[in-house]
């Protein structure tokens, strides 16, 4: 069987990678050239655990490859995807032009019947639009070739995406007619040899139902912070009560961590399309909204901690930063804590010093040279007055602390990810703040 998927982003390039893995040939198109020219030559544009390995062997055993001309790409194949970005417009809209520049280009070079599915994220009832648009280059080319669409919506967590793909906890699929359902489930069809279901639906249900898993997560974040910080205010400890309701079978303990607030580039972007296309739709969706308001306000948390400790003067204090992307195993930095902290020290005109195994590439493209960068934890808490753990990446969980202390010029830990024992940073002399843990 052979595919086509448009878009060598995140998405894209883990779905073309994935399914050449389990033995469907695999065209990844994409119209930046320089993106096809360095994946061509083995280079990877994004950092995902598994992937560059993974990409590498299916382009040696000739089952993927890289191509920027769709016509010749889609020769031969059965399914299209549909896995451009759908970045936030100004009003919170999902931006579909890419999808539907997508569209237009389909309708002007299939041949023959063919499935068109939307990987992408899009909002409700953006099938149809692909459908009108590719109907439309038909009828302008004056010619009549049925195809079918679907709307299979991505579940990959960003450093894991990789084993997500391979061993989803559930696919979902959503078409309007048997045709379309039977080369979907054929495709998939090593993966329900191994168990994993495929939960077919209609196409409006499968795109609502990654905007609503997406908004449930965040629900739970934002609930868990917020009882985080009314825990630090009534000198509870957020982590007993954490493992207190999440032994409850009807709650369960994902999710249920408290910190400096969701970020990436799902959960923001997503929850303001889920709000929009309701607001679109005469609905107003107040518990999302609610959600919305609530991470807005713990990304600062860390910051006024910060800034009541040292009395409202940061000016000229040295902080170091542990921790850039918004979350470990990756270098995706977009709605980063960890960046909307050091803009406010920016601000006050404090000076900081930064380090993450990943993201020092993409904070730089981002920040130039407004930050130190360090090469390792230790460099970035030299000489600082205050430490902040923002992400917590493996290397981070179990420092030196006698050697911290020695390099930090104030021995104070802002720890956002409630990754470290308060006791023991207190018995090498270190002042802790963490979230709910007063």
């Amino acid at each position: 069987m052979k595919i086509t998927v448009i878009g060598t982003g995140y998405v894209g390039l883990v779905t073309g990678t994935c399914f050449a893995e389990s033995g469907v040939d695999v065209v990844c198109v994409d119209n930046d050239k320089n993106k096809i020219n360095q994946l061509r030559e083995g280079t990877v544009p994004i950092y995902e655990p598994g992937l560059e390995s993974m990409i590498r062997h299916n382009v040696e055993k000739k089952r993927l490859s890289f191509g920027t001309d769709l016509k010749s790409a889609i020769e031969g194949s059965e399914v299209i995807f549909i896995a451009v970005g759908t970045p936030p417009g100004e009003d919170g809209n999902a931006d579909l032009k890419h999808v539907l520049s997508v569209a237009k280009e389909i309708g002007s070079v299939i041949k023959e019947y063919i499935v068109i599915v939307t990987k992408s994220t899009v909002p409700v009832g953006t099938s149809e639009k692909i459908r009108r648009v590719i109907k439309d280059q038909l009828n302008k080319r004056k010619v009549s070739i049925n195809f079918g669409m679907a709307s299979n919506p991505e579940f990959l967590k960003e450093g894991a995406a990789v084993e997500d793909f391979l061993k989803p906890e559930r696919i979902v699929i959503g078409v309007d007619n048997e045709k379309t359902a039977e080369i979907m489930r054929r495709l998939y069809m090593s993966f329900v040899l191994n168990n994993h279901p495929i939960l077919f639906m209609d196409i409006p249900s499968a795109e609502i139902t990654k905007y609503a898993a997406n908004a449930m997560l965040a629900t739970r974040i934002s609930f868990i912070n917020e009882i985080a910080n009314l825990c630090d205010i009534l000198g509870a400890n957020v982590n007993h009560v954490r493992k207190g309701i999440g032994s409850d079978s009807r709650i369960g303990n994902k999710f249920l961590y408290p910190g400096t607030g969701y970020g990436g580039s799902c959960f923001p972007k997503d929850l303001k399309a889920l709000i929009r296309t309701a607001e679109n739709n005469g609905y107003e969706l107040n518990v999302v909204k609610a959600v919305e308001k609530a991470n807005e306000f713990q990304k600062n948390v860390i910051f006024n901690k910060m800034n009541k400790f040292f009395r409202d003067n940061l000016k000229m204090k040295t902080i170091g930063i542990w921790g850039l992307s918004f979350k470990p195993k990756t270098d995706d930095i977009r709605e980063s804590a960890s960046l909307y902290l050091i803009g406010k020290l920016l601000k006050t005109g404090a000076k900081v010093r930064a380090y993450d195994p990943a993201a020092i590439n993409e904070t730089k493209k981002l920040l130039g040279n407004k930050i130190i960068y360090a090469v390792d934890p230790y460099e970035a808490a030299a000489s600082a007055d205050a430490l902040a753990l923002m992400t917590e990446w493996a290397e981070f969980h179990l420092p030196d602390f006698s050697k911290l202390g020695r390099l930090m010029k104030g021995k104070v830990m802002f720890d956002g990810r409630n990754i470290y024992d308060p006791a023991e940073l207190k018995k090498h002399g270190f002042k802790y703040f963490g979230i709910g843990r007063s």
